[in-house]
């Protein structure tokens, strides 16, 4: 008897491991679908997001081109100056009050997980700037910049496929392909290509995100 409950208490266990196993798995899956679908609902808010930081860095780079082709007066220099220090400063406050914000009604690990993307790609940049002046004792802009829209393009890319988020994986590609445009370019046309990068990949994404949030 002591055997015979030893051998069926064996052969339950190689019974229901499989189906443990797979519960298990099942159970996985629908945490991280149900994970994914929090995260693409509160992408659609966060696409205010795009959209700000896409506006601030097209008008910027636009400004910056423009300025090299138009003839303009001191005072809308002084004031595309202001315009290119305040605007991102603002952005900026922005973003904190929007992030403490939502933090406070719902965090997930993907959410968690993209912003160590994005503050790995802000340290990245800061990075580059300083090697660069090291080794070469000056900041070739010309260089600078190409390598900046690939470290962006790489962000906005991972950022998609974090979300299984196409339309954003897409505006990364486009956002590489004109890095790589740019690296033929002089820097004023590079500032031109910048402009519209920015403009694909962030501002058009972002309101398309934006007006879907109360679907």
């Amino acid at each position: 008897m002591q055997t015979c409950f030893t051998n069926q208490t064996f052969f339950c266990m190689e019974t229901n491991q499989p189906n443990s196993a797979l519960f298990d798995e099942n159970q996985s899956i629908q945490f991280i679908r149900e994970m994914i679908e929090v995260s693409h609902k509160k992408l659609k808010n966060d696409g205010i997001l795009f959209i700000l930081w896409g506006w601030i860095s097209f008008i910027t780079y636009f400004m910056e081109y423009l300025s090299g082709i138009i003839a303009h007066t001191n005072h809308i220099s002084q004031i595309k100056g202001f315009a290119t220090i305040a605007l991102p400063i603002l952005g900026l406050i922005y973003t904190i009050f929007y992030i403490y914000r939502q933090n406070r009604k719902v965090t997930t690990y993907i959410g968690i997980s993209l912003r160590y993307v994005w503050g790995a790609l802000f340290v990245a940049m800061v990075l580059i700037n300083l090697i660069q002046f090291n080794v070469l004792h000056k900041i070739i802009f010309e260089l600078q910049h190409p390598i900046f829209m690939v470290l962006i393009a790489f962000a906005i890319t991972i950022t998609g496929g974090i979300l299984r988020h196409k339309l954003i994986m897409a505006g990364g590609i486009v956002f590489g392909i004109l890095a790589y445009v740019c690296s033929y370019l002089p820097l004023q046309q590079q500032l031109l290509v910048e402009s519209i990068a920015w403009l694909i990949a962030f501002i058009i994404p972002g309101h398309i995100l934006y007006s879907k949030r109360k679907n």
